[in-house]
């Protein structure tokens, strides 16, 4: 009787491997297979394999010539590095004391709801006019009169803000081409929504913590959202800012900064939990700004008091001065 030997994935024709199994396969599945063995490796390390995964999975990549050969010349394996580090978390800091300066930022922006694509766009930002360096620092991806169809129905009660939150999902990839360095600013999934009394707009909030000096800034991307005519929402508003634990909003100059110092550094933290380390940081940030707002209001308080108790001092004085002399 003849033995029956057991085989495995690498006894398929590599033809097979390539077109039936490799192109199915998502980044995470794809670098884990090429861990398994040497032959497995060198297929699932190809570069058009990883050139479809990034195009498919960020359609925005595809409309730019120079992001397509940005990506295809990136060093330390091309698209596959990219990839790996459009899908890492920003480190929360950064000990680099003196970043080269940024000339230029690309944003490539992907918003999903559910397994559709609803907006895509690259943009190109000048960073080295005084204008950009005073002004607060802020990345409009439409212009004001600017609205974005999608097939997302209308419906008027407060469970839209649950369906953006569930079914929303956000990529805002930041490269600097000089260097070239690359850092998704996104938190992918939202931290929260919102939804305008009188507007009926949905607000949904993507949100990235990072430090600088100690001290952590928020990376705000703002998609709003509002009802049409034909009974479908439109998007109205996708922008970046970045503000501080004061609420005020960081200028050009100071944000470039934090940016330039946390690019360089990306891709020490992989993606494996990034979505839940995001709203961690999201969360300890939003924590820490209520307890400062309140220690600023009780410090005000305690101020109010003492100038209320020194005027009614002064005025005591001033009566009985007034009453002896």
């Amino acid at each position: 009787m003849e033995e029956i030997r057991p085989t495995g994935i690498t006894s398929l024709h590599a033809d097979i491997l390539e077109t039936h199994i490799l192109t199915r396969l998502d980044g995470p599945s794809l670098a884990s297979l090429s861990c398994t063995s040497t032959t497995l490796n060198s297929l699932a390390s190809q570069t058009y394999l990883w050139s479809h995964l990034f195009l498919s999975t960020w359609p925005s990549t595809a409309t730019s010539p120079l992001l397509r050969h940005l990506i295809s010349a990136f060093p330390d394996g091309g698209p596959r590095s990219f990839y790996s580090l459009c899908h890492s978390l920003p480190p929360s800091s950064s000990n680099i004391q003196t970043p080269s300066p940024i000339e230029k930022l690309i944003s490539a922006v992907d918003i999903n709801f559910g397994n559709d694509n609803i907006f895509s766009k690259v943009q190109e930002t000048e960073t080295v006019s005084g204008w950009f360096k005073c002004s607060p620092f802020r990345i409009d991806l439409l212009d004001p009169k600017e609205t974005i169809n999608t097939r997302i129905p209308q419906v008027d009660n407060d469970n839209t803000c649950d369906d953006f939150v569930n079914n929303m999902t956000l990529s805002w990839i930041l490269i600097d081409p000089t260097r070239p360095s690359v850092m998704n600013i996104s938190s992918f999934s939202p931290v929260s929504a919102t939804r305008h009394w009188l507007s009926k707009e949905v607000q949904v909030r993507f949100a990235t913590v990072l430090e600088s000096k100690n001290e952590m800034v928020q990376c705000e991307i703002v998609v709003t959202c509002g009802g049409s005519e034909n009974g479908e929402m439109q998007v109205r508003e996708v922008s970046l800012e970045m503000e501080d634990m004061e609420g005020m909003h960081l200028n050009g100059k100071d944000s470039l900064v934090i940016l330039e110092r946390v690019i360089k550094m990306n891709g020490k933290r992989k993606g494996k939990g990034r979505e839940e380390e995001a709203k961690r940081r999201y969360r300890e940030y939003v924590e820490k700004k209520k307890e400062r707002r309140e220690k600023k209001i009780k410090r005000e308080g305690i101020l109010d008091m003492l100038s209320i108790a020194f005027a009614a001092g002064f005025l005591v004085f001033a009566a009985f001065w007034f009453i002896h002399f």
